[in-house]
């Protein structure tokens, strides 16, 4: 058949109209998703969303190309498959984003699936909990399968009118990228995160998933490097109203103490001079330039102690209760009691919650920060795996599940820990999930024995799905929570962490029985809150509705030791803190410039990190979201305030990610 036969005239009046449709399709389809997306995920539209509709009219634009250069029965085939494989990416990413509240990126998509897919029950509930998101999405796809035939002129087009379209898609996409302008090129302005920052949390709201997917893609593909100047010292605010003092017994502060820094002795300046590495010289000149931390009054408090770590899955606040947890009650009310302690949540679920609290470092997006770390063999000399081992110890490292989940059996070594999991010589019964009570007791054997000793547990028990049908431990503990006045999804989640509880108490009977309670150190956080719970389920625990952009992750560290005093702590800090705080507390030698986190217990201000860059300060809160500033003290807030603590913020991501990248420990600290 001759090619004329089958290629639309565009020209004739009577068919102008189906083949506008063709051509407005695939934007409409592009804004639509956006709309469902943010309507569900941020349940609000604000500016972004209109930065979205507008870089979805290329992106639709382009697919309209493609299928027009196609014969007619092609370009129909091709539209409508093409259709339901943009809702699909749609769906997969809203499942995703609702249940993580982080989005989904590239890495995480090929580098998890395998792992992600080892829980089945879990991928079901989530697809069913956004089944009405997802048929919304569906709907407007299988309608123009159903009736696309009649109503839209397919086939290829004039090449005149394939040109024009090409043009019409460049052309929007630079009145798209000329918009990004309008808010101006401060930090975290669409502008800003469009080309010179990497935050897709905040990316997301700003222009949209298609938008961040896009830039995700190419930066991952082709790489991406943050540029950020010297640190900045945080702005001091003078008020008699800042929660930030560390209450204690007063006799312990008659004793000289020592307020010189906590630092290593690192010649930046020689450094600096010496370095050819354009990246590591602006390292280099950074690090010099933050302010460290001082000793205090609990320097080497712990020195001659033992320390159990315990990174508790999806511990929340919520969990204790002196009823039903009364270790975790005790341990929660007793030794450090940190007031105002926060768990953020990353973007790689517990990997990241490991990466925080091990480290003290900020996981970069895109990636597994704790399995690159290992997998390239950075050398991580503030791990306290490997602070032990210099101190003569043999630091173990369990976990009760798959030994090689999140690749733990490469990250976990490289922290200085001789590594155990299920399926490599951790013999606990293989169940859903796994016991943190039977964890315990296979291993307290290994090490209690020993003169001195660092044990990390990364701990299972407390995992979703909370359920009594589906959930090993939830069913084993339900006779316990039955009674109790909540939804089962409430009750499942405490039953979970009654196991948790029993394991504590194990393990503080069995090191008094041993007669080193008193010499041992207990210190645990969530790796993340239990994103896994509903939020109903989440509500009735909390007894109000809890607010989602701080509330959600005000959390517990426990940090206990027998028969210490107790010591109540107010000031704002995180588990970005735990590393730098313990590393103090048990005198080991560190630099406090070269972490993200701050001993909480120093003189330093706080501050709180969130993934999306909203922080909290000794007298305020910022949500990134809202723009929104909240004084939580009677201090006067200076101007510029917010753009000093964003510059702050910034530069700890950037060079958190440097870190690792660059595996910046070695360059300063390798012998």
């Amino acid at each position: 058949m001759p090619q004329a036969a089958y290629r639309i005239d565009d020209t004739r009046a009577k068919d102008g109209w189906k083949v506008m449709l063709f051509y407005l399709w695939f934007p409409f389809l592009f804004i639509y998703c956006e709309l469902i997306f943010f309507l569900f995920s941020f349940h609000r539209l604000s500016v972004g969303f209109a930065y979205a509709a507008a870089f979805a009219v290329p992106a639709g634009l382009l697919c309209a190309l493609v299928c027009g250069l196609l014969p007619k029965r092609a370009s129909h085939a091709v539209a409508v498959v093409l259709s339901f494989l943009i809702v699909l990416f749609y769906s997969v990413h809203l499942i995703y984003f609702r249940l993580f509240r982080q989005p989904l990126m590239l890495f995480t998509l090929f580098s998890g699936t395998g792992q992600v897919l080892e829980f089945p029950e879990q991928i079901g509930s989530s697809i069913l909990s956004s089944a009405g998101c997802v048929l919304l999405l569906l709907l407007p796809a299988v309608l123009f399968a159903v009736f696309s035939g009649r109503l839209v002129r397919f086939g290829r087009r004039r090449w005149w009118m394939s040109a024009l379209l090409a043009a019409g898609a460049a052309l929007s996409h630079v009145v798209c990228l000329l918009l990004l302008l309008l808010p101006g090129t401060a930090l975290y302005t669409p502008y800003d995160l469009y080309y010179h920052t990497n935050a897709p949390l905040i990316a997301v709201e700003n222009y949209g998933l298609l938008t961040t997917a896009r830039l995700d893609v190419r930066r991952t593909l082709f790489g991406f490097e943050e540029n950020a100047g010297t640190a900045e010292k945080l702005p001091d605010v003078k008020t008699d109203a800042v929660s930030s003092d560390v209450s204690s017994d007063p006799s312990a502060q008659e004793q000289p103490v020592d307020r010189s820094p906590n630092v290593l002795p690192i010649d930046f300046d020689s450094l600096i001079a010496e370095e050819k590495d354009e990246t590591l010289r602006q390292m280099h000149q950074y690090f010099q330039s933050v302010e460290p931390t001082r000793k205090n009054q609990y320097t080497g408090m712990f020195q001659d102690c033992n320390l159990i770590l315990l990174t508790a899955e999806s511990f929340s606040p919520y969990a204790v209760d002196r009823e039903l947890t009364p270790t975790l009650y005790k341990l929660t009310h007793e030794g450090f009691v940190f007031n105002n302690f926060y768990t953020p949540s990353w973007g790689v679920s517990t990997s990241d919650g490991e990466y925080v609290a091990c480290t003290g470092l900020i996981p970069k997006s895109g990636v597994w920060s704790l399995y690159e770390s290992g997998k390239n063999k950075n050398f991580m000399p503030f791990a306290l795996g490997s602070q032990f081992q210099k101190l003569g110890c043999t630091p173990r490292a369990y976990h009760n599940h798959t030994f090689n989940y999140y690749h733990r059996d490469v990250s976990h070594p490289n922290l200085g820990y001789i590594y155990k999991g299920l399926g490599n010589g951790l013999n606990v019964k293989e169940t859903w999930p796994e016991s943190d009570l039977e964890m315990i007791e296979a291993t307290l054997p290994e090490y209690i024995g020993e003169k001195r000793f660092h044990t990390y547990y990364m701990t299972v028990s407390g995992h979703m799905l909370y359920t009594f049908s589906g959930n090993y431990i939830a069913s084993k503990n339900r006779n316990l929570v039955e009674h109790l006045p909540y939804s089962e999804g409430a009750k499942a989640y405490l039953a979970c962490n009654i196991e948790l509880d029993r394991a504590l108490q194990k393990l503080i009977e069995e090191l008094e029985k041993a007669g080193i309670a008193e010499k041992t150190v207990i210190a645990l956080s969530p790796d993340h809150y239990p994103y896994g719970l509903p939020k109903e389920s989440l509500d009735e625990l909390a007894g109000h509705e809890a607010e989602e952009n701080f509330e959600l992750y005000k959390s517990t560290f426990i940090l206990w030791k027998e028969g210490m005093e107790t010591t109540v702590v107010d000031k704002p800090c995180s588990s970005l803190d735990i590393l730098p705080t313990l590393s103090n507390l048990f005198g080991l030698p560190y630099d406090s410039r070269l972490l993200m986190g701050q001993d909480i217990l120093s003189d330093a201000p706080g501050l709180v990190i969130f993934a999306n860059r909203s922080f909290i300060t000794d007298c305020a809160m910022y949500n990134s979201q809202t723009k929104q500033l909240t004084p939580t003290t009677g201090a006067e807030i200076p101007e510029g305030y917010v753009t000093s603590v964003n510059k702050t913020v910034n530069q700890k991501f950037i060079y958190s990610a440097k870190i690792l990248d660059h595996d910046y420990y070695r360059h300063v600290l390798e012998n």
